[in-house]
């Protein structure tokens, strides 16, 4: 099972920053799951909060102000990729407004680097599917009443290239992990904190987690 590491692997440095990423590197991770917004600079910057402890919004400030009130670097798209193309890359698009950057960034590498964009926004996830020769997967919060139903709701089926689900841990359910699978889906898993949780996910049947606690896995 895929072992994919939440902004990076974080128990001694800042979330989403290459400090993060190499310790998940360093830790034995299968993969790197980072959230990717636009500054008001028009960089795709790896940061998960849309709003800064300034309380100022992450578009509404640039990437050099962004750092200033974090207290340490915060990298782009482009940079992490750059430095870790050894490793599988889960790409959280968090914005709409996002896109156009984020595009011409995956485009760039796509060639050379095994690549999974996803995101909440499943329109979002449309047009990457559409326009890259990338993976794509969509992140569902919610139990869907039946597999078929998410997917037609979505517009998935008939994009081979949509080919993930990420379900959140709180409505995990073997019969729709074992149904997607049949379909062709590969099904990750975020949230998961316990080991027990951790191992539910692996009996369940899910090819991965994305997870803070990759030690965890480890031992399972």
């Amino acid at each position: 099972m895929l072992v994919i590491a939440h902004r990076g692997y974080h128990a001694a440095v800042p979330q989403n920053t290459l400090a993060a990423f190499q310790a998940a590197v360093m830790v034995g991770a299968s993969g790197i799951e980072t959230d990717v917004r636009i500054s008001r600079d028009g960089l795709p910057i790896l940061i998960h909060d849309r709003v800064t402890a300034s309380g100022q919004a992450v578009a509404d400030l640039t990437r050099s102000e962004i750092e200033q009130i974090a207290g340490y670097e915060v990298p782009t798209l482009d940079e992490a990729l750059e430095q870790f193309p050894g490793i599988l890359w889960n790409v959280e698009v968090k914005t709409m407004k996002a896109l156009p950057a984020v595009m011409s960034v995956l485009e760039k590498h796509q060639a050379g680097h095994r690549i999974v964009v996803t995101s909440f926004r499943h329109d979002l996830v449309a047009i990457c599917a559409s326009s890259l020769k990338i993976n794509c997967g969509i992140l569902v919060a919610h139990r869907p009443r039946t597999l078929s139903s998410l997917l037609a709701d979505f517009n998935c089926n008939g994009n081979p290239r949509i080919n993930h689900i990420v379900w959140d841990y709180e409505v995990l359910d073997g019969v729709l992990l074992k149904q997607a699978a049949i379909d062709g889906f590969r099904n990750l898993v975020y949230g998961a904190i316990t080991k027990a949780e951790h191992d539910d996910c692996r009996q369940q049947g899910a090819d991965g987690v994305i997870t803070d606690y990759p030690l965890l896995m480890q031992t399972a």
